[in-house]
C-alpha cells in the first residue's frame, strides 16, 4: 500500500480530562436535578432555558414556518425512513416451537419502554438525525419516546428544522437540552424528565463519554466517534464524482476523515486536483478543506485484493465501492457499517433518505456492532413451557447436571417433577 496522500498528526484532547469533566457533569446532574442541566446549558450553549421541555405547539409552530420544499423534502425522507424501518420489522419474528415432546421454547420480540433520542447541533442542525432515530424506534412500538438537542448559540432554542422533524417523527416529547448534561438527565432523571430505559443517537466526544460512563444504568445504541468514510475504487469513476464525496464527509465537522483507496495512481493524482478545486467552490469548503487536510487519505493499493483487507481491517462506518465490478468487491466485505454499492450510491443519500439507518458503528466498531435499527429497540425475551411428559423427560438429565454442578437445589427441583405430584 503506497500512500498518495496522509493525514496529518494533530494533536487530541486529552481523553483523561473529557472523562473528568464528564463524570462531574453526571454526578452534578444526578444531585441537581433541573437546575444543573439548566445551568450548563448557558455555560455550553450560551442561553439559559426558562423551561427545559419543549412545548407541542412550539413543534407545530416550527413546521408550519419551514419553507413548503424543506418540509416536503422532510416527509419524504421519513416516509422512506418508515417504510424501510417497517420491511426490517417485519423481517422479525416471534419464535415458539416444540424442541421435544411436551417441551415447548421460543422466544418474543418485546419492544423496550421508553428511549431518549440524541440530536446533535454542532456546526450544522441535524433534522436528518431526528428522522432516523425516533421513526424506528416509533415503529418498534415503544411507547415513550423522548427526544433533545442543544439550542442555538443566538438564544433561540432548538433549530425550527429540527422541531419541524421530531414533529414530523412523532416524538412524544422533546427538550431543549445537549452534551453530557442530557445524557445524564435522560439516564437518571430530573424533576421535568423521567428517566428513561435507552439513549441512542450520534453527538461530541463528551455525548460518547457520558453515555459510556451511563451505561448499565440506561442502554445505550453505541459509542460513536468522528464520521467516517472509505471509498474503494478502481480506474474507472470519475474523479469529479469521487472527490465530491470525500468534501460531502471531510465537511461534518474537524474530525471526520475520509480515505480512498484505489488501485489506479492516475485517479489518486485526479481526485486531489479535484478536491482542491471543488473545496473552493464550496461554502463549506473552507472547513471541509481543513479537515480533509488534517484527517484526509489517499492510499493506492497493488491488488484489489490488497484494498479489500485494507478497508476490512479499517472497519469504516460507511463503505462506498466504485468500480467496474461492484457486486464481486461487496461479497468480499466483512466489516463495515453501511455499504454503498456503485458510483451511483453516494453516501449523501443515505445520510437524509435511501431508508436504512445513517446512525453507525465508528472507530473500528463495525468488526462487531450493528447501526441503529428497529432491532435496537427491541429485546428477545425467550420462554419455556413444558407439559407433564416434557418435564420427566428431561428431569434426569438435568438432576445430573446439576450434581455434576454441585447445586442440589438445582437437582431436587428437577427430580421433583420427574416424580410428579404427591398424591393425597
Amino acid at each position: 500500500m503506497i500512500p498518495y496522500k496522509e493525514r496529518e498528526k494533530t494533536p487530541r484532547e486529552n481523553a483523561l480530562s473529557v472523562e473528568g469533566t464528564v463524570r462531574d457533569i453526571l454526578t452534578d446532574v444526578r444531585a441537581r436535578g433541573d437546575e444543573a442541566v439548566q445551568d450548563y446549558t448557558e455555560r455550553f450553549d450560551g442561553f439559559r432555558p426558562l423551561r427545559l421541555r419543549v412545548e407541542e405547539g412550539e413543534l407545530k409552530k416550527a413546521r408550519s414556518a419551514l419553507d413548503k420544499e424543506t418540509e416536503e423534502a422532510l416527509v419524504f425522507a421519513a416516509e422512506r425512513i418508515e417504510n424501510f424501518a417497517r420491511a426490517q420489522r417485519e423481517c422479525l419474528k416471534d419464535l415458539r416451537y416444540e424442541i421435544s415432546p411436551g417441551v415447548v421454547a421460543g422466544h418474543r420480540l418485546i419492544p423496550i419502554r421508553s428511549c431518549g433520542c440524541y440530536v446533535p447541533a454542532g456546526r450544522y442542525p441535524l433534522p436528518s438525525s431526528a428522522l432516523m432515530s425516533v421513526i424506528p424506534a416509533r415503529v418498534a412500538g415503544v411507547k415513550r419516546i423522548a427526544a433533545c438537542s442543544p439550542g442555538q448559540k443566538d438564544g433561540r432554542g432548538i433549530h425550527p428544522a429540527v422541531l419541524a422533524a421530531l414533529d414530523i417523527a412523532g416524538a412524544d416529547e422533546v427538550y431543549s437540552m445537549g452534551g453530557a448534561q442530557a445524557i445524564g438527565a435522560f439516564a437518571w432523571g430530573t424533576e421535568t424528565i423521567p428517566p428513561l430505559d435507552m439513549i441512542v443517537g450520534p453527538g461530541n466526544r463528551y455525548v460518547a463519554e457520558a453515555k459510556r460512563q451511563a451505561s448499565g444504568s440506561v442502554g445505550i445504541d453505541m459509542l460513536a466517534g468522528p464520521s467516517e468514510a472509505v471509498i474503494l475504487a478502481d480506474g474507472s469513476p470519475d474523479p469529479e464524482w469521487v472527490a465530491a464525496d470525500l468534501l460531502a464527509q471531510s465537511e461534518h465537522d474537524a474530525d471526520a476523515w475520509a480515505v480512498l483507496i484505489t488501485t489506479s495512481p492516475s485517479l489518486a493524482e485526479a481526485v486531489a486536483r479535484e478536491v482542491a478545486r471543488q473545496g473552493k467552490l464550496l461554502s463549506t469548503g473552507e472547513a471541509a478543506l481543513e479537515s480533509w487536510r488534517r484527517n484526509g487519505r489517499i492510499l493506492i493499493a497493488d491488488s484489489f485484493e490488497e484494498g479489500v483487507a485494507a478497508v476490512n481491517e479499517i472497519a469504516p462506518e460507511h463503505l462506498q465501492i466504485m468500480t467496474e465490478d461492484d457486486a464481486l468487491w461487496a461479497e468480499r466485505m466483512e466489516n463495515y457499517g453501511s455499504l454503498f454499492l456503485g458510483a451511483w450510491s453516494p453516501v449523501a443519500f443515505g445520510d437524509y433518505l435511501t431508508g436504512p439507518n445513517h446512525i453507525l458503528p465508528t472507530g473500528r466498531n463495525a468488526r462487531f456492532s450493528s447501526g441503529v435499527s428497529v432491532g435496537t429497540f427491541l429485546r428477545t425475551s425467550s420462554f419455556q413451557e413444558l407439559t407433564p411428559e416434557g418435564a420427566a423427560s428431561l428431569a434426569a438429565p438435568c438432576a445430573r447436571l446439576a450434581a455434576a454442578e454441585g447445586l442440589f437445589g438445582h437437582r431436587r427441583s428437577a427430580e421433583l417433577r420427574g416424580e410428579g405430584p404427591r398424591e393425597g
